[in-house]
């Protein structure tokens, strides 16, 4: 088991017991065992106008805290090579909520990360800021990642007459793309850009399977800005990605990942409401698929001018800021792109999965496998137990976006002639 020790300044032990990576909230300790998380925020904070709650702020540090563990413990330590044993100790200012609940936030991130997480929950963590607050013409929160879901529900909510603050974590080309959608959107002037800035030497983990706990505690931390009473926080996934089904008996669980899967979400919502967090998570294309997702939006016109510009692929790093074309969020993209009617014009490595060769994670095999077992066994026969997690009432929406999606991807995977 990996110790992490998330911590206030203050409240850092001189000698840290044997086996423990520390990390320090806001501030950066001179000792260079020691990592720190969002060195300086606290006053770009202030400056920006924001005084959070207790319990707000609390909730923020948590999640910065679990992203750190997340990049500082390697899973190929592990005995699998993947299920990690993690032992976080996280400094708050109120602990005694965090601490009555944590059966809750361990559940929640075993879902979300397939680790084994212990976690325990200390005095003495670092103030909340303290700043002068702006008036709020807000009403809701939304995600802005500069993909194509988050585009196309930004534009939803405002053509709708809502009036988002959205919430970016800054990434890379991403971080101009989401200032431009932000801007075309009428929310330039509240759009919150933030780095969650986790630093420590030695080598990260590359899986971040819960990278996404910072952008939730960026969006709960911008919710404290607004006026209204549990504001809604916009989470803009297609369906079919929520749910991520295995496409391969190996994808089980964690192997595939579980950013917004349902299950995770109504325990993150469980969590908010027991530890105080006043907001309601919103995932208004959770029965969608992506390619619905486009042909019903709100302002085809403005979907039109940007959509092929967002980013989608889980390798973009890898060709030097490039879809690669062939992993599965960029063919869940082309083939959405596809059943909506327009020109692609993004920019792949591999434009055709028949020029696309093979590799060790070979995700064209893998949805080829999914939609033959599909067609040939039906929809139940590959879903398995994948939707035990919904009600009765949920279950067969969530069946019909997994069967839509893989329909959508079918007809992608026999334009390009490989099924």
């Amino acid at each position: 088991m990996m110790k992490i020790l998330c911590s206030s300044i203050n409240a850092l032990p001189e000698i840290l017991p044997i086996g423990t990576r520390a990390f320090t909230f806001l501030e950066a300790s001179s000792r260079t065992d020691v990592g720190r998380i969002a060195c300086g925020w606290q006053r770009e904070l202030e400056k920006a106008g924001y005084s959070p709650s207790i319990s707000t702020w609390d909730f923020m540090l948590f999640c910065f805290a679990v992203y750190a563990a997340d990049v500082a413990v390697l899973r190929k330590g592990s005995a699998d090579g993947w299920t990690r044993q993690i032992e976080l100790d996280i400094t708050l200012n109120d602990p005694g909520p965090w601490e009555a609940n944590r059966t809750i936030a361990e559940e929640m991130l075993r879902v979300l990360s397939g680790d084994f997480w212990k976690l325990r929950f200390l005095p003495n963590g670092p103030t909340p800021p303290r700043g002068q607050r702006r008036l709020c013409d807000r009403d809701c929160v939304a995600l802005l990642s500069g993909g194509l879901d988050s585009l196309i529900g930004g534009i939803d909510a405002t053509t709708q007459g809502r009036r988002p603050i959205f919430v970016s974590q800054r990434a890379f080309e991403d971080s101009d793309r989401q200032i431009t959608y932000a801007n075309a959107l009428g929310g330039g002037d509240w759009h919150q850009q933030w780095s969650h800035k986790v630093v420590f030497s030695g080598k990260k983990e590359p899986s971040t399977r819960a990278r996404s706990m910072a952008f939730y505690g960026l969006a709960v931390l911008a919710s404290s800005l607004l006026t209204v009473k549990r504001p809604d926080i916009l989470v803009p996934e297609n369906g079919f990605i929520s749910i991520n089904p295995p496409l391969l008996p190996g994808r089980m669980a964690s192997l595939s990942t579980r950013t917004t899967h349902p299950q995770f979400m109504a325990l993150l919502q469980k969590l908010f409401d027991a530890v105080g967090v006043d907001a309601q998570l919103s995932m208004p294309y959770r029965f969608k698929t992506k390619g619905e997702m486009l042909a019903e939006c709100a302002d085809q016109a403005l979907l039109a001018s940007y959509a092929c510009n967002t980013t989608s692929c889980g390798r973009f790093r890898t060709y030097n800021r490039m879809h690669c074309g062939r992993c599965v969020p960029c063919m869940v993209r082309k083939a959405a792109i596809q059943r909506w009617g327009y020109s692609d014009t993004t920019t792949y490595k591999f434009s055709s999965l028949s020029t696309a060769g093979k590799t060790s994670a070979d995700d064209p095999m893998a949805v080829a496998c999914a939609v033959l077992t599909v067609e040939q066994r039906g929809i139940d026969s590959f879903l398995g137990a994948t939707l035990t997690f919904a009600s009765a009432a949920d279950r067969p929406h969530y069946r019909h976006v997994a069967e839509q999606g893989l329909a959508e991807l079918a007809a992608l995977l026999r334009r390009d002639c490989v099924l």
